[in-house]
């Protein structure tokens, strides 16, 4: 079953008194339980369609479903469909508030969706990224960047969503430190039931993580596999 159906998606941002297309006609399909894979350069579109996914992008054109439910454009993500699709950015440290601590940037979604039993929570979810609960106290600036990037995936975790959006996980990280990450989120999925869409400009990583894959240029899909 698929999962994610995307037809003749286009994305324009404006730039002066110019449209510039930066997503043009693309259309995908990602099955559940599948790793999918977009591969390409900077500034090919491939985040964009990432961002369209997660519902951070309203602004687009073309046919979406997502669970089997239609997207509107222009229409934020309501109820379980916020809970179903989280996302993982390039920037683990963007993406954490600097001034808050891990046990209070992750019990936020808990409380917001009210969930209970928000303590037990937090500790499962830094057990299943490798912490142990003493790290709680510490903030972002405390942690490596690798670290940060687990931070983020145990908190993209929290609600159980069926869709991962995986958005250049490891690129601001060591080469020994990436390695971790897609180990670690390897295990995840080994572990639970759950789909990735993987955006990465390394085709080896692309190569060892995903099931299939498409290659996108200058706004376009050019390649599948």
């Amino acid at each position: 079953m698929n999962i994610v159906d995307v037809a003749g998606l286009n994305v324009s941002f404006r730039r002066g008194r110019e449209d510039i297309r930066v997503v043009d006609d693309v259309s995908l399909t990602v099955a559940e339980g599948e790793t999918f894979g977009l591969i390409g350069a900077s500034g090919s579109g491939k985040s964009t369609v990432l961002r369209v996914l997660a519902g951070l992008n309203l602004e687009w054109s073309g046919a979406i479903g997502l669970f089997g439910e239609a997207l509107t454009p222009r229409r934020r993500f309501e109820g379980e469909l916020r809970r179903r699709v989280q996302m993982v950015f390039q920037h683990p440290y963007g993406s954490l508030h600097p001034s808050h601590s891990i046990r209070g940037i992750l019990s936020e979604p808990l409380i917001v969706h009210r969930r209970p039993d928000v303590a037990r929570r937090v500790t499962e979810a830094l057990a299943q990224v490798g912490f142990g609960p003493e790290i709680a106290d510490r903030k972002p600036h405390q942690l490596s960047g690798g670290q940060r990037q687990r931070i983020a995936i145990a908190r993209a975790l929290l609600l159980d969503p069926d869709l991962l959006l995986l958005d250049e996980p490891t690129s601001a990280l060591d080469t020994s430190v990436q390695a971790e990450i897609l180990n670690l989120l390897t295990t995840i999925k080994q572990a639970r039931p759950i789909t990735y869409i993987l955006v990465s400009h390394d085709r080896d990583v692309i190569a060892h993580m995903c099931d299939r894959q498409v290659e996108m240029r200058a706004g376009r899909i050019v390649a599948a596999a």
